[in-house]
């Protein structure tokens, strides 16, 4: 699991911890031994999923607290939610950022593709605050004229895990949010957000559920299931090739992200399960650092179809 990201392109769940940035130095072999607050890179447990879909089935209609108003953007628009703490004493409270998209226009994955600019989270102002995991949920893959880029259309939500440092404490969480939208113009935008965590309302609650559904479930290489990456092998000296197994005729796209922040590897082209459940995938070894051997590489490979998302960190032999 990764544990270093380049400045606004983490890879995977990523972890704010309080008085730092949420963006951190590009070093991937460990936490800075000069600053024991070095971000690390956690999944969202499956007991904080459950509290998001319980406090989802206790929303009533007219719940309206517990969500920060939209702070205007560049053709967008953001807020903070949350959903109820699965007891007052809960030291980790669900919440999310939610982002609004103006029609035609686009954001970005933590790794954008060909181009643009990926999110970058600062939760530095926020009070009684000591960490925040950040999960992605599922992007998609967009074609136009400036190539192939990785990100969301229409509106995404972010589920959040805030790790309070006193339970018993008023908390809030405060945000600065960088990030690029696109359409013909692709432009930075900013936006703050700031929301009451301990306001005791359900809103958010259906919105997080939902967005957690979509972030993809870490699992091994081969691991079962309905979606799952079950090859990675390098072919040639500067090809690789991915298979995932998946139902016959089911198009599955592909998003490949390197061992490092400075690695900037293609975007596969999508592929369609063949009668065999095997949907089969191959990319130039590309955008490397200079002097890099790919050998043993550590990728990150996430991919997504019908419905289903699974994240899969394996070697490349």
């Amino acid at each position: 699991m990764k544990k270093g990201y380049r400045a606004g392109c983490p890879f995977g769940n990523e972890t704010y911890h309080r008085m730092f940035h949420f963006t951190t130095s590009s070093n991937t072999d460990g936490p800075n031994p000069a600053n024991d607050r070095t971000m690390i890179a956690i999944p969202l447990p499956p007991i904080f999923v459950a509290v998001l879909l319980m406090a989802a089935a206790a929303v009533t209609d007219g719940a309206r607290a517990g969500s920060a108003g939209w702070a205007e953007a560049a053709h967008s628009a953001v807020r903070l939610i949350a959903a109820p703490a699965p007891a007052p004493e809960a030291a980790e409270r669900p919440a999310g950022v939610e982002l609004r998209l103006d029609p035609g226009w686009k954001t970005y994955w933590r790794y954008p593709g060909d181009s643009g600019i990926p999110p970058r989270f600062d939760f530095s102002g926020s009070d009684n605050v000591d960490a925040v995991t950040i999960a992605w949920p599922a992007p998609k893959r967009l074609v136009d004229e400036t190539g192939v880029t990785i990100g969301y259309k229409g509106a995404v939500v972010f589920p959040l895990a805030v790790r309070l440092l006193d339970p018993a404490k008023p908390a809030t969480l405060r945000l600065k949010l960088e990030y690029g939208v696109c359409e013909k113009l692709c432009i930075p935008a900013e936006a703050e957000a700031t929301l009451d965590l301990t306001a005791p309302d359900a809103a958010g609650a259906a919105a997080l559920a939902a967005a957690a559904k979509h972030v993809p479930k870490k699992a091994a290489l081969g691991a079962p299931g309905p979606l799952a990456v079950t090859r990675l092998a390098r072919t040639a000296p500067d090809q690789a090739a991915v298979e995932v197994r998946a139902p016959a005729g089911e198009h599955v796209a592909l998003f490949v992200e390197g061992p490092g922040p400075d690695w900037a590897l293609p975007v596969p082209e999508p592929a369609t399960a063949g009668a065999d459940g095997i949907a089969r995938f191959a990319f130039t070894l590309d955008g490397l650092p200079p002097g890099a051997d790919p050998t043993g590489a550590k990728l990150t490979l996430t991919a997504t179809a019908a419905g289903h998302a699974v994240e899969v960190s394996a070697p490349l032999d």
